[in-house]
């Protein structure tokens, strides 16, 4: 920590653009409101929404500290948190208001998760809150999976991919498929609760699923709508591939018993932080379990540009964290 104490390290935002952008800097400490916790971060995630934010494709006021996920040990409480106490571990999501990529940040209450008792790592603590939670929120509440049904997942060796075939065997599905975009990606998203994983040009062979989660987008996205069963649910969350919007006739959609809804973790867990807690929360029990593997591989933060580069170019299996109480 900075020797002021109002003062911290952190990486931020100063303009958009590539990833040469992101600069070392000090900031203020921020100091938790009511319902808020501030936590002293161990570690925090590296996910494409950070990318975005950099990029300029999130609208974010500049300078801006990114880092929608952390691990790390209760700083303070705001009023009104109970249960949160001043050095207990803790995972949390970051996302609402972004600030991981610091010594302190602060987020709701409700987007916390205790760690005391279990055995899980602070770098494997801060691989989780995005990911993990999504992939049951994704699964349970927006495709309100059934057992037996089947799930195809693309960029299933990336980081939330790797976590929606663990998170659909637990839910109960029957056949589980994902794809990657390289054939050197196959035998890693293998480990990760998937019967077959395929290139994502095979998909025409894939046969038809009940439920199909595209975070890639542009020609995958009218792919996946056509490998949808009757009464099959695309859910689309995100655009990796960068591609122009794809639309999707409403039409067609009556006509093949078919539904399209869209999941953004940041937007989900503004408007119900108490819901989204609570799937963060499943998700560090079942890797206390050993229920969900996630692999990680972590950076000091100084070389949070590469981080970036990295997870631009689909260069990264399973997730990349960054390791911020090594400043």
């Amino acid at each position: 920590m900075n020797s002021d104490d109002t003062q911290m390290k952190a990486v931020t935002i100063p303009e958009f653009g590539d990833a040469g952008v992101l600069r070392a800097d000090t900031v203020p400490i921020p100091v938790p409101g009511p319902g808020q916790v501030a936590i002293d971060v161990a570690y925090a995630g590296a996910n494409f929404a950070e990318v975005l934010y950099r990029r300029g494709v999130v609208d974010v006021p500049l300078p801006f500290v990114p880092g929608i996920e952390v691990a790390g040990y209760v700083r303070a409480v705001g009023e009104g948190v109970e249960d949160l106490w001043p050095g207990r571990p803790v995972a949390a999501l970051t996302i609402v208001d972004s600030g991981g990529y610091a010594e302190v940040a602060v987020t709701s209450a409700d987007l916390v998760a205790p760690l005391d008792g279990l055995d899980i790592g602070m770098g494997t603590a801060a691989a989780l809150p995005s990911n993990s939670t999504t992939a049951f929120l994704v699964l349970d509440r927006v495709a309100r999976i059934a057992p037996g049904e089947s799930v195809l997942v693309h960029a299933a060796a990336g980081g939330v991919g790797s976590q929606l075939g663990q998170a659909a065997r637990l839910l109960g599905a029957g056949r589980v498929v994902g794809t990657v975009g390289s054939a050197s990606k196959i035998d890693t998203a293998k480990g990760f609760g998937y019967d077959e994983v395929i290139l994502r040009d095979r998909l025409a062979d894939a046969g038809r699923f009940d439920i199909v989660v595209d975070m890639v987008g542009g020609s995958t996205r009218r792919a996946s709508l056509d490998r949808l069963a009757s009464m099959g649910r695309l859910v689309i969350m995100g655009n990796a591939s960068g591609a122009q919007d794809v639309g999707v006739p409403a039409n067609e959609l009556w006509f093949t018993n078919r539904t399209v809804s869209g999941f953004n973790l940041a937007a989900f867990a503004a408007a119900h932080p108490d819901e989204a807690g609570r799937a963060l929360r499943r998700a560090v029990e079942a890797v206390a379990k050993g229920e969900l593997r996630v692999q990680v591989e972590a950076l000091p933060l100084e070389r949070v540009a590469e981080a970036h580069r990295r997870i631009e170019a689909g260069a990264t299996t399973g997730k990349l964290v960054l390791d911020v109480a090594a400043l």
